[in-house]
C-alpha cells in the first residue's frame, strides 16, 4: 500500500513538474512576442510619439529679431541713425504653459496604457492560440488511437466472419468508420499546420518554427473570488486607465484654454546704432529702447468655444467610459460562465470516457464470444471518442477563459 502510494506521489510531483515546464516555455513565447511583434512595436511608437509633445507645448514661443534700415537717416545730436535692431519675446500668461505640459503629459500616459492594452490583447491572443494549438495537437492523437482501436476490432470481426459467427457487414462497417477518422485526422493534421504559422507570425517568426506543446494541459484556476475578479477589471483595465487620463488631460487642456483667453505679455529692446556725425561723435551715444507690450483679448467668442469643445469633449469620456464599464462587466460575465462551463466539463468528460471505456472492454468480450452487439461497440468507441476530445476541448476552454480574465483584469 506504501509502494502504491509514494508512486501516485511521485507521479503527481512528475505531472506538475511537466506542466510548470509547459508555462515556462509558453512564458517564453510571449516575451518573445513582446519583443518582436510588429503591432505592439507600432503602439509603443505612438506612446514614444506622444512624450515628444511635452517639450514642443511646454516651450516659449520663438523670440523674434527685427532689422530696419533708415533709407534717408534720422539725424540726432550725435548723428545720424542708420538703421536698428529689435529683439522681441512673448510671453503666455502665468501657469499656461505648466497646464499644456500637464495636459500633454497625461495624454501621453494614455497612450501608455493603450499600450499596455495592446500587449495584454496580444498575449491574449498568444495563450488563447496555443491553447487550440494544443488541441489539435491532442485530437490527432486521440483520432489516432481510436484508430488502433478500430483495427483491433477489425482483426477481431475478420476472425468471426471466417468462422462464420457474423456478417460480413460487420467488417464493412469498420472500413466505413476507419475512413471516416482518417478523414477527420487529414482534416486536423491541415489545421494544425495553419494554427502553427498563426501562432510563429504572433511572434513574428517562421511560419513552420517548432511548437512545444505540453502533454497535458494544465489546471489552473483562480485564487480570488468573482467579486474580487470584477473588482479589479473595473479599476486595472487598461481600456479604462486610458480613458481616466484622458479625463485628466481635458482638465488641464481646460484650464489652458482659460488661460489662453488672458493677456500675454512681451518684452523686447531697440537697438539703434548711430552714424558719424559733424561732430565726430560716431556711435558713441547708440540709442537703446527696452519695451513692454501687452496682448488684449478682446474677441471673447473664441476662447469661449475653447472651454466649451473642451467640457464636450470631457462629458463624452465620461459616458465613453461608463460605457465600456458596462460592456467590460458583461463580456467578464460571459468569460466567467465559459470558465465555470469548461471546468464541469473536465470533470464530466473524464468520468464518461472511463464509464465508456470499461463500456467497450465489456462489448468487445461478449463479441468475441458470441459474436452479437457489433452495433453497440461502434457506438460506444463514437462516444469513446468523443468525450476524450471534449475532455481535451474542455482543457484547452478553460484556460483560454482564464487567460481572457485575466486580460480584462489587465494582466
Amino acid at each position: 500500500m506504501r509502494r502504491l502510494i509514494n508512486t501516485i506521489l511521485f507521479s503527481l510531483l512528475l505531472l506538475g513538474s511537466f506542466a510548470a515546464e509547459a508555462q515556462e516555455k509558453l512564458d517564453e513565447y510571449l516575451q518573445t512576442a513582446a519583443e518582436n511583434n510588429p503591432g505592439l512595436k507600432a503602439s509603443f511608437n505612438e506612446y514614444m510619439a506622444a512624450l515628444e509633445l511635452v517639450p514642443q507645448v511646454t516651450s516659449l514661443p520663438d523670440p523674434q529679431v527685427a532689422f530696419g534700415y533708415f533709407i534717408d537717416p534720422v539725424e540726432t545730436r550725435n548723428g545720424p541713425m542708420n538703421f536698428k535692431i529689435a529683439a522681441s519675446q512673448m510671453f503666455p500668461w502665468f501657469g499656461t504653459l505648466r497646464a499644456k505640459g500637464d495636459a500633454a503629459t497625461e495624454a501621453a500616459k494614455a497612450k501608455y496604457e493603450l499600450f499596455l492594452e495592446s500587449k495584454a490583447k496580444l498575449f491574449n491572443e498568444v495563450r488563447s492560440t496555443y491553447f487550440n494549438l494544443y488541441f489539435t495537437d491532442k485530437a490527432i492523437a486521440v483520432t489516432n488511437d481510436n484508430l488502433e482501436l478500430l483495427s483491433s476490432l477489425q482483426k477481431l470481426a475478420i476472425i468471426k466472419v471466417e468462422a462464420g459467427m457474423t456478417s460480413l457487414v460487420d467488417e464493412y462497417r469498420i472500413e466505413m468508420e476507419i475512413g471516416d477518422l482518417e478523414n477527420q485526422l487529414a482534416l486536423l493534421r491541415d489545421k494544425l499546420l495553419a494554427q502553427q504559422v498563426m501562432f510563429n507570425k504572433l511572434l513574428n517568426r517562421e511560419g513552420q518554427d517548432q511548437i512545444s506543446l505540453p502533454d497535458t494541459l494544465w489546471s489552473k484556476g483562480f485564487s480570488y473570488t468573482k467579486e474580487a475578479i470584477r473588482d479589479s477589471i473595473l479599476t486595472q483595465n487598461h481600456q479604462l486607465l486610458s480613458l481616466d487620463m484622458q479625463q485628466e488631460a481635458l482638465q488641464y487642456k481646460q484650464e489652458a484654454a482659460r488661460k489662453e483667453g488672458l493677456p500675454k505679455i512681451m518684452l523686447g529692446v531697440d537697438y539703434t546704432f548711430i552714424g558719424k556725425g559733424a561732430n565726430n561723435l560716431s556711435g558713441k551715444d547708440a540709442l537703446v529702447l527696452p519695451q513692454v507690450g501687452i496682448t488684449i483679448p478682446l474677441y471673447r467668442n473664441k476662447y469661449k468655444s475653447m472651454i466649451n469643445e473642451v467640457v464636450y469633449q470631457e462629458t463624452a469620456k465620461a459616458n465613453e467610459k461608463l460605457n465600456k464599464s458596462n460592456v467590460l462587466e458583461t463580456v467578464f460575465e460571459g468569460g466567467w460562465k465559459d470558465f465555470q462551463d469548461a471546468d464541469r466539463r473536465i470533470t464530466l468528460n473524464q468520468n464518461q470516457a472511463k464509464l465508456a471505456r470499461m463500456s467497450i472492454d465489456l462489448l468487445e468480450t461478449g463479441y468475441s464470444n458470441s459474436g452479437k452487439n457489433f452495433e453497440e461497440i461502434l457506438r460506444m468507441e463514437r462516444k469513446l471518442l468523443m468525450y476524450r476530445l471534449e475532455l481535451e476541448k474542455a482543457r484547452s476552454d478553460k484556460q483560454a477563459a482564464v487567460s481572457f480574465i485575466n486580460y480584462l483584469m489587465g494582466k
